[in-house]
């Protein structure tokens, strides 16, 4: 699936506001394939980085 990410962007290898990312679901939050190259599992409801330095954001589902 296609997600985008709106929302403060948030590290250099991390989610990028308005960005479009690869995504499949998994246990309930999302595996996105961030900035940085890698596959991450993301919250569903706002994705935001674990050390809390941003309050994160949400996402907009654009295609399968």
């Amino acid at each position: 699936m296609k997600l985008r990410y709106i929302g403060p962007s948030f590290g250099i290898d991390g989610l990028t506001d308005g960005k479009i990312y690869e995504a499949v679901e998994e246990d309930g939050m999302y595996r996105v394939i961030d900035d940085s190259g890698e596959d991450y599992l993301y919250s569903t409801t706002n994705p935001a980085p674990l050390n809390g330095s941003s309050s994160g954001g949400r996402w907009e589902v654009i295609g399968d």
